[in-house]
């Protein structure tokens, strides 16, 4: 006679045979389920009719370091150059008229921090009514170290900062502290590359916002107090430059400047590569810019560099895990 009898060892590793078993086919169901929702994704996104999500894709891998290999999985070279070609912006050939924007001559501390919020991205825009105000900062450790956005505005004892120029970091892992273009701050040039012309973002002595391209000599003679060099430019005299597309820079975490008719400075950022806000496209920054009055706009260094310091703290999220990036320069207010 066969002893049937279930032991409570046996017990205990039926129990965990049966656990074992159903584990196995939830975590089945779960890659199963992932598989499927990717395949969905990639077919949706590469072989559907709607266009903008395999243009929004590809212009998002390209213009970044080290993933450009993703579009290449999916896309062909010829179907990737024409995605960038269609996306590109094609600026004017048009600087700022400085005669169309009249600063208040009222000295006011007024700065209204905005929230901009979507179902795809957030971000803050401090408007700030006195362009006086407004300068720029650079790190005191140039051509060595960057500062913090943060670090930059307490040293000037300002209220307010954002990043502004790019900087030299071929690796992904420079210091901050060695800026390109051109870097001019308090009338002072503290640094100018060999090129013919230079693109600028920045202050005139009459605090009006200057955006264009101009040669060594125009940009010496016209009283130009703070600028850095970046782009692409967004908004000039009042027209959009984005006409078609998404900008060609795909998604990501931005900043960006611009001045409203009666001076007021705009000061954006967008947080970026993070749940909860997967970031904005230059066409998103430019709407933005349009929506809220500004008659010129350029877009400023953004991804890890994207911080916006305001009332003794970073009000928004910087997409690094190490926190706020080392920066060269920042477009501050002073209290």
């Amino acid at each position: 006679m066969i002893n049937s009898k279930i032991t409570p060892k046996n017990q205990n590793v039926l129990k965990a045979h049966i656990v074992t078993s159903r584990f196995l086919k939830i975590l089945f169901t779960i890659i199963f389920s992932i598989l499927i929702l990717l395949t969905l994704g990639i077919l949706i996104v590469f072989y559907s009719p709607y266009t903008q999500l395999k243009e929004l894709f590809v212009t998002s891998a390209m213009t970044t370091l080290n993933h450009q290999y993703l579009a290449r999985l999916f896309v062909s070279e010829e179907e990737i150059q024409r995605i960038m070609e269609k996306n590109k912006i094609i600026e004017p050939n048009e600087n700022t008229n400085a005669n169309e924007i009249f600063p208040s001559s009222e000295n006011t501390n007024k700065i209204e921090l905005i929230e901009i919020k979507t179902a795809t991205y957030k971000g803050y825009l401090l408007m700030i009514k006195d362009p006086s105000k407004v300068c720029l900062g650079t790190t005191d450790k140039l051509w060595k170290k960057g500062l913090k956005v943060e670090e930059i505005a307490k040293n000037y004892k300002a209220v307010a900062g954002i990043n502004a120029g790019g900087f030299a970091d071929a690796n992904g892992h420079g210091s901050g502290g060695i800026p390109f273009g051109v870097l001019i701050e308090n009338s002072k040039v503290l640094y100018m590359d060999n090129n013919n012309e230079h693109r600028i973002i920045g202050l005139d002595k009459n605090n009006v916002l200057v955006i264009g391209t101009y040669t060594t000599k125009e940009i010496l003679n016209m009283g130009i107090r703070d600028a850095i060099t970046f782009r692409p430019f967004l908004v000039i005299n009042g027209k959009p430059t984005i006409k078609e597309g998404n900008g060609g820079w795909g998604i990501a975490p931005r900043t960006a400047i611009g001045q409203k008719k009666d001076g007021t400075i705009l000061m954006l950022v967008i947080d970026g590569r993070q749940i909860g806000s997967i970031g904005a496209t230059l066409k998103d920054v430019q709407n933005i810019m349009l929506e809220y009055g500004a008659y010129n706009a350029a877009n400023l260094d953004g991804g890890s560099s994207t911080t916006l310091f305001y009332d003794g703290k970073v009000v928004n999220n910087p997409c690094s895990k190490y926190g706020p990036r080392y920066v060269p320069s920042a477009f501050i207010v002073k209290g």
